[in-house]
This record gives C-alpha cells, structure tokens and sequence, in this order.
C-alpha cells in the first residue's frame, strides 16, 4: 500500500476518533415538557435566525440568546434570562418546563429563574424560539393565539425589531432597556431607557433609574421621528410607530427591508445605539447614538474621575485619586470612580490642586465672597468641601461630597474654567515633587548654582554647545524625510484616529528616569518599563535601545500600524515620544506580563487552567483574524510568538510587537522579501528559506503557538531531544503514534464504517 493511501487512512482514523468525542446539539426550535436543555445544547428558530442555550461570560453561564453563526459571525447576544443569577456549571444546570413554566436550576437543583406564570394544562406547556428572537411560553391546549410569556415583554439591552417599549397602564410596569454592567457581566447596569411618562411620547435615559440625562424628544407622527433625533431624517431604514390606548402606550419598529440585520442596544457606554450588521466587513456598523459623545452621558466616569473626548484615554482619576475597582477600569466600566490616595486631614493642612481648562462638576454651589483667597478658605473651613472655583464674573462656588461630570476641555474651548481640588498637604507634595517642581527657595539656590556653574566653564560650555548643535542638526537631516503620519489610512484616505505625543520629561517622571525597579523586560526593540502617568494611569513604555537591532524604520512602523488597528485582543498604543535621541511608545499596561512569563515558568504555569488556555487561544485567534481580513489595513504580523502575546489583569490575550509586520494591499495574497525577520521555529519553511510569505506565515507561527499552550513546553526546548527538531515535528509523531493506537482499539467500527463509503473499503479491508 502506497504512503498516500496510509494517510489517508491516518486521517480517516482521527475524524473517527474526534467525531467519537461530539456531543450532537438538540436542533429543535422548542423546550418542551419532556424535554430539558443542559451543557451543550440549544435550540434554534425555525428559519435558524437565532440560538437559545448556556453562554459562558467571564466563567460564568448564562441562558441567553444570541444570533446563529448563519446570520452573525460574531457573537453577539440579544438576551439573557438569568442575568442577576449565573450558573457555574452548564452540565448540571437544568432549562426545562416545570409545573406549566419555564424554569432554570443551578448545580444545586436551586431555582434561579423562572417565568413566573400560571396554566392550567401543564402538560401542554412548551417554549418556543421565533425567528424574531422571541422567546415564547405556549399552552398547546389553548386555541389562541396569545402567549402566556414572552421574552419581548421583558427586555434586557437589546430592544428588536417587532419588540415593544413602552408602558402598560392597567399594571403599571414599563419595558425598559438596561445596560450590562460591563463587556463581561450582564448584570443589570447604571443606564437604562424607558418611556416618558410625562405624556411627550418620547423616551429618557435615566442614570441609575433616577436622574435623567437625555430625551429623544416627542414623536412627531407625521414625520415619524423623534425631534431630538436628526439622524432618523438621513436614509433611514427603519419604520417606527407609536401605538396608544386606554390599556397600554409604546413604540415598536420594523424594518422596510427584512434582509437587514438590525439591533437597538442600551450599551453599556450610556449611550443608545442603533447597529446594523454588514455582511461585507463582517462587523456591526453603528447607524447612529444618543448622547453623540460619551462625555455627555451622566456620570461616565464615577466620582472624582475626569473624562476626556480628545485623548484615547476616556476616563483618568483626578490626580491624588485611584480607580475604586482597577479590573472593572480595564472593562472600561467606570461607574464605580475613584477614590483618594491619602485622607484629607480636615483642616488648614490640606491644599489645593489647580485643574485647568475644566468642565465644572453637577451640583455647583455660590458662595457670597468676594475675592479667590477668601473662596478658598472658605472651602478649607468645610470638611465636606472638595472643590472650589473663582471667577471675577461669577463669583465663588464650591462642590461638597463626591464630584461627578468632570471633563477635561481643549485647550482652545473658551468653557473651559480653573478648578481647584482639595488634598491632603502630603498627597500635594508628592505630586508636585513628581513633577518636578520645587519650592521658591530650592528655586533660587538652583538658579545661584546653575549661573556660578556657568560662569566658571563658560569657555568649556561654549564648545560642547556646538558639538550638541552639530549632533542635533544631523539629527533633524536624519528624520527629515520621515513624516509620522497615523492619521491616514494605507490607501490615503482619512482616518480620525489621534495619538498624543507625550514630553520626554513626562516620560522620565513616569519611569522616574528609566530607573531599573520599573524595568519590565527587554526585547529585539530594546528595554520596556513600567510608567506611571500624573493621572494616575499605569502604562507601558517600550524605549528604542542603541543596541537594538531594530531601528528607526521599525519604530514608525509600529507606529503607524497599532495607531490604526482598533481591536479587543491587539495591544492598545496610548502615544509616543520622539525627543532628543529617545523613540519612546507608550501603551496599556499589562499587569500579566507576556503569555511566556507564565506558559513556561514551573511555578506559575498552574495558574493557566484549560478555561484560561482555551480564552487565550481563542483571542490571539480573532486578534489575527482581523488584522488578516477585517481590519483597515492588510497586516501580516511576522512575528508572533508567546513573548509578543500580552495578558491584562483578566487574562485577556492581547497580539503586540508590530515592528517586523508587513502590509498587504487588500487584494494582495503573497509577496517576497530578502529580509527575513522574526524568529526561527515560528517561521512557515517557504519564509525562512525563500523570503516568500503570505497569511500563511502568521497561521503557520499560530499553530505552533497553540502547540506551546497546549502541551506547556516550550518550541526550542526540543532542539536537542526527542529525535525532533521543533515542537511541531515531535507533535505530529505523537499524532500518528496516537492515531495508529486508537485505530487499533476501534479496528472493527471505523473498518466496518469505512467499507460503506466507497474505495475506501477496499483499501482498508487490503490493509487489514
């Protein structure tokens, strides 16, 4: 038998094997009375348009539905049932109908969720899924039409088309929409939109179901639009209506064309958001949002935190202040704020920290002083006083308790005021110390010593003065030609992404001067530390070592590439400093170090459970999916490995390092090069032989990463064991080993199982 059919056989044996292992799905479109749903199971709507079953967020379960992979690549959920109430294991969690409802049992057989009806034939009870995306509880033996219960009537973010907002007048209950606490909970959060009941036929959202922050204004029905919502002029696609009686009033929509895809989402940003999925980009597009910007939203980033529309970083804590709960920050969930450093003493001891060019803060009070000194010691002289401000015009004012709605403005806003916060003397001092500023008298005694300095070596000082000009010059000749342009796109067009470019001085008080107890690491690039920001933001600060054998060109390149890809599982870059000699990029701190630190090291490689290797996986997975195929640009990484793959505080993987990346022009599939770059052992064999690459060098360099995260070893640590040059080679001797052995011990099935499917018998039955 020739080595092509003993593959094939191979292979044949290891389908059989894995397919042993599938637990088949139920298909159905309904849980019925002598039916149950657990672990792996779902349903279906008849058309396939939506999904019910158990969906894992943050290691926890949920009873969710979400759109089919037929209709939505990405996962995307429209509502959860048990969202107060998670399950921590989806196989010995029970979905079933009990007692005419619809009922959700824990690990513990403890009820969690339930519909909460009556029936009176509980035999004849069944839920169904519609391809609306509505749940519904039906009791067979009833001829209408009407359900018992239906997931329409109790929202949870996502409001469908066909679905209803509104209020219900006999019982008093509203449909409202209400935002997940965050990305990785969906536990009802601070935001939620519900029907005026002031009569204006509009809706509000309210903060923390109390304070309203937006309207949409009042429905004008022969324009069919709300009067705050212009975009509902342009190209709308979307039928709204408003249907009212002496029972029941709310709004409902449909869509003119029912091949869109389309959802109206209470997000957990504060804002409404009217999405539609593109089939083309595989992507949700925004249509439009309400408040245009986040800053707008009440609230957004909890007390004493300042938000900020023109930098990357949304939210920053006042400077003396702390994010209450950092893992909740890094979802971006803000709500919780900041809190202080050091506790105010009560008293003349504490200081004031001038914010400039600031949005004041809600819940402003006028105080009858007529001079700043005396607006300020009249803030001393209240305990429950933070803030203060001045202004000839409008006199004095001061904020007692938490400050809620700060916003940093530009600098050429004219709303903008001076804002002065309340510290603790020592938190003050320690700031400014930071900063580098001194007091008047270390002032003038620095000034006394610089000028007797600079009288003594005047002659000295006049020659090293040119030598530094020379150097700068050649310098500025060197970079000239250079332009960092990270506001356009690979084809020209325009993009609106913004990097801040932040001062070498800042970045020596964030390292406190590239001192060695913030090194992090060191790479091909050269040493990374860690940085603190006066915000209080903690980062990551790459710095372009002379030694490096990387350069320049490198430097812009990852520049410009992560300037421009926006995506959950790729490292976020926060800025860049180009001063000096210095090529510095700043980006999001990682507090889980890269994937290697814990995939290779003996003692902290248990912490890497098969949930966490599986998450990981599956992020560097859709990190490279999209830098292939869906972001702006055409990317190919050339150098992905453990050490190039960050982990945040939540184990999240995120792809970084893109100096070696190439890009591709869109319809571009393979290119050339006589440079070959990256490291050997993840490079595909036509790179590191021909310079010839393609997508399939970046899969090629995944796979033998997922090799690394599965088996625990390490690529090169099989250089000089195991007959095998690479961990690839030793795992496919172990693949064959291993498919010869379970084809042993289920000869008899797969044999009688492959003499049904044509030529294959008879090689078999040959082989035998």
């Amino acid at each position: 038998m020739d080595t092509k059919t003993k593959q094939s056989l191979v292979l044949s044996a290891i389908f059989v094997c894995l397919f042993l292992k599938l637990h088949v799905s139920n298909a159905a479109d309904s849980v019925t009375a002598n039916q149950s749903l657990s672990g792996d199971q779902t349903i279906v709507s008849a058309g396939g348009i939506f999904e019910l079953g158990f969906f894992e967020l943050g290691g926890r379960y949920y009873i969710s539905i979400w759109y089919s992979n037929q209709v939505v690549s990405a996962s995307t959920i429209v509502w959860v049932a048990n969202r107060e109430q998670p399950v921590f294991d989806k196989f010995s969690s029970v979905l079933r109908i009990l007692d005419g409802n619809l009922l959700l049992s824990n690990e513990s057989k403890t009820p969690v969720w339930s519909t909460n009806v009556s029936s009176n034939n509980f035999s004849s009870v069944k839920a169904v899924l519609l391809d609306s995306g509505n749940l519904v509880l039906l009791d067979e033996s009833i001829s209408s039409s009407e359900p018992l219960w239906q997931s329409f009537d109790h929202p949870t973010h996502t409001w469908l088309p066909g679905g209803k907002i509104g209020f219900n007048k006999i019982t008093k209950q509203s449909q409202i929409l209400t935002s997940w606490k965050n990305s990785e909970d969906p536990s009802p959060g601070l935001f939620s939109l519900e029907m005026n009941r002031d009569g204006s036929n509009s809706y509000i959202i309210l903060w923390n179901r109390s304070i309203e922050y937006w309207t949409s204004g009042s429905w004008d029905a022969s324009s069919r639009i709300f009067s705050l919502v212009p975009e509902m002029r342009l190209n709308y696609i979307y039928n709204f209506s408003y249907v009212t009686n002496e029972n029941i009033s709310y709004f409902t929509y449909s869509l003119y064309d029912p091949k869109i895809v389309s959802r109206f989402v209470m997000s957990v940003t504060g804002q409404v958001q009217q999405l539609t999925w593109l089939e083309i980009t595989r992507q949700w597009n925004l249509f439009w949002s309400q408040p245009r910007t986040r800053c707008e939203v009440h609230a957004t980033c909890g007390a004493f935190g300042s938000c900020n529309n023109i930098s990357g970083l949304l939210c920053n804590c006042l400077m003396g202040f702390e994010p209450k709960s950092p893992p909740d920050w890094y979802l971006q969930d803000y709500s919780d704020g900041c809190s202080r450093k050091t506790s105010l003493q009560c008293g003349t001891e504490d200081r004031f920290l001038e914010m400039h060019n600031m949005l004041m803060p809600e819940n402003e009070q006028s105080v009858e002083v007529r001079s700043a000194d005396k607006c300020g010691s009249f803030c001393l002289s209240n305990c429950s006083c933070t803030a203060y401000t001045y202004d000839s015009s409008t006199g004095c004012s001061i904020w007692t308790g938490d400050l809620l709605g700060l916003e940093q403005l530009a600098e050429d806003d004219s709303g903008g005021r001076i804002l002065f916060i309340r510290l603790a003397a020592s938190e003050l001092m320690y700031l400014k110390s930071g900063k580098g500023h001194n007091d008047k008298r270390s002032l003038i005694i620095a000034m006394v010593s610089a000028a007797a300095a600079g009288l003594l070596a005047i002659n000295f000082g006049y020659f090293l003065w040119k030598k530094t000009l020379r150097k700068r010059r050649e310098h500025k000749r060197k970079h000239a030609g250079t332009k960092i342009n990270y506001g356009a796109g690979a084809g020209g067009g325009k993009n609106d992404t913004e990097l801040p470019a932040f001062s070498l001085k800042r970045i020596l008080a964030a390292t406190d001067n590239f001192s060695e107890a913030n090194k992090l690491g060191e790479g091909g690039f050269g040493p990374v530390y860690k940085g603190i920001l006066p915000e209080n933001q903690d980062v990551a600060i790459k710095r372009l070592s002379k030694k490096s054998g990387q350069g320049h060109q490198e430097f812009l390149n990852e520049l410009e590439l992560i300037a421009k890809l926006q995506h959950t599982n790729l490292v976020r870059l926060l800025g860049c400093c180009i001063e000096e000699e210095e090529l510095l990029l700043i980006y999001e701190y990682m507090p889980n170090r890269s994937l290697d630190k814990l995939l290779f090291d003996p003692c902290e490689k248990t912490e890497l459970d098969w949930g966490k290797r599986f998450r990981i996986i599956e992020g560097i997975a859709q990190g490279v999916l999209y830098i292939h195929k869906y972001s702006r640009l055409k990317i190919i990484h050339r150098d992905l490995k453990a050490s190039n793959v960050l982990l945040d505080g939540l184990m999240n993987p995120k792809i970084s390092d893109f100096g070696m990346a190439k890009i591709f022009e869109i319809n571009q599939t393979e290119a050339n090069t006589n440079r070959v770059v990256g490291t050997y052992g993840y490079m595909s064999p036509e790179y590191a032989r021909y310079g010839h690459f393609s997508e399939k060098l970046d899969v090629f360099s995944f796979g033998v990463l997922l090799l690394e995260i599965v088996s625990g070893k390490k690529n090169t640590a099989f250089y000089r064991f195991e007959h095998s040059p690479s961990l690839a080679g030793w795992v496919s001797i172990k693949i064959v080993n291993f498919s010869f052995f379970c084809f042993s011990r289920f000869e008899g099935f797969i044999c009688r199982l492959l003499t049904r499917r044509g030529s294959y018998g008879k090689e078999v039955e040959g082989w035998r």
